[in-house]
């Protein structure tokens, strides 16, 4: 038998008539529908101000109970982070299950996260989330005495403190497995830099297309490599950074790298977990910003990425404005306009232009040169055969003559070798 969806109804505040305000209802629509939740009916208040202890009005409040009964919902979304306060208050008024945006996008993660990293993160997120909230959260938790089972652990302490105790234990160990992994990361990104190799980080909203661009940029440039990453219409589909080599006809060769989307009112107990996957995205040489054209709140979803990159410390590095999905509108693809590129991954139109824009912005310090290498130095020629573009090679009395274009810092650190011309 196919298992009932909970039904739910979706209550927001418009605090001082927000611009965004209807399309983040819209979004946290979308949220509830990747939890399997149906949404049968929407509340929404215009206020200066969030109520303290309820985060609505008493007015709204009976209005809420009467939408719960009629449409039979068994649990209230609200738009915003409630505190613990509210959390608890809500639902001693209306007799019904109440969650907020924040939980909603921490059980979405936890349900796509596959890598031990990802889940390491979003755990010590919920738990983040939960510990202030133990008593709203857990109805169970009550006070219990003293005595057996109890003695080693002072006579009246409650239940709820021995909780909290097992989950700032339980963070604690995740924490430290997880600076070990971060440890490992930071090592492979030390080599990247040390072998000089530029790195070009996806970044945009989530579901935008990130995951589809990078398996369009794999199948064009490395098609034999067999390393798609995975990418389906779904809100949060990847949660892990992704790292793939892209090696270019000219032996020139970049990392891209697939990152966690963004989404307005990206929990801090997220982001906070996530920083670590996150810094990939501020220690890059050149951001692709994807962008979801089709989506008729493209620019807001712009506002929100542009948002988080500058919480990053990343709103300073070089970016392609990466319009995807081109072939849903009625707009010519593909298209450069300056460091603006319209495209379709799905289709794989545009990658070759994309390919250039990138090639052009982080391939800056390479030089064109002819230079000759005497013949007992003949691992050099080697390097330059692996590590540049060779354009033409020929042989003469003193030496092996290259015609190439390489890195700037390749040429210095062998020209003491080269015969002069």
């Amino acid at each position: 038998m196919k298992e009932q969806k909970e039904k739910a109804i979706l209550v927001g505040i418009n605090l001082l008539n927000r611009p965004d305000f209807a399309y983040s209802m819209e979004e946290l629509n979308n949220l509830a529908a990747a939890c399997q939740i149906e949404v049968v009916g929407e509340l929404s208040q215009k206020a200066a101000r969030v109520v303290a202890s309820h985060y609505i009005g008493t007015g709204k409040i009976q209005e809420l109970s009467a939408l719960i009964e009629q449409q039979e919902a068994s649990v209230v979304i609200c738009n915003d982070e409630l505190s613990p306060s509210q959390l608890r208050n809500l639902e001693a008024s209306l007799e019904c299950k109440v969650i907020d945006r924040t939980i909603l996008i921490l059980d979405i993660f936890a349900e796509r996260a596959k890598t031990r990293e990802a889940q390491l993160q979003v755990e010590v997120a919920q738990l983040q989330y939960m510990l202030p909230r133990l008593v709203g959260l857990r109805e169970s938790l009550g006070r219990q005495g003293g005595g057996a089972g109890f003695k080693n652990r002072g006579s009246g302490e409650t239940k709820l403190e021995l909780d909290r105790r097992k989950i700032e234990e339980r963070i604690t160990a995740l924490q430290t497995e997880l600076e070990k992994l971060v440890a490992r990361r930071q090592t492979q990104r030390k080599q990247r830099y040390k072998n000089e190799v530029p790195v070009v980080c996806l970044v945009g909203y989530t579901n935008s297309g990130k995951s589809s661009l990078m398996n369009a940029m794999i199948e064009t440039h490395n098609p034999r490599a067999h390393k798609q990453v995975l990418a389906q219409d779904m809100l949060f589909a990847t949660l892990e950074t992704s790292v793939r080599s892209i090696n270019l006809s000219d032996r020139k060769s970049f990392l891209l790298t697939d990152t966690v989307g963004f989404v307005s009112q990206l929990p801090h107990h997220l982001v906070k977990a996530f920083r670590s996957t996150l810094e990939e995205v501020a220690e890059a040489d050149l951001l692709i910003h994807v962008v979801d054209i089709s989506n008729s709140e493209y620019e807001q979803q712009i506002a929100v990425t542009n948002q988080t990159l500058k919480e990053l410390g990343a709103e300073q590095i070089r970016t392609i404005f990466t319009y995807n999905k081109a072939d849903l509108i009625d707009h010519e693809y593909p298209l450069i306009e300056e460091d603006i590129i319209y495209l379709s991954a799905k289709q794989q139109i545009g990658i070759h232009e994309l390919t250039q824009l990138i090639r052009e912005r982080i391939f800056q310090s390479y030089m064109q040169c002819e230079i000759v290498i005497p013949y007992d130095q003949s691992r050099i020629v080697a390097y330059f055969n692996e590590h540049a573009h060779v354009q033409s090679t020929s042989y003469e009395p003193d030496g092996t003559r290259l015609t190439l274009e390489c890195r700037a810092s390749d040429f210095e650190q062998y020209r003491d070798h080269f015969i002069q011309l």
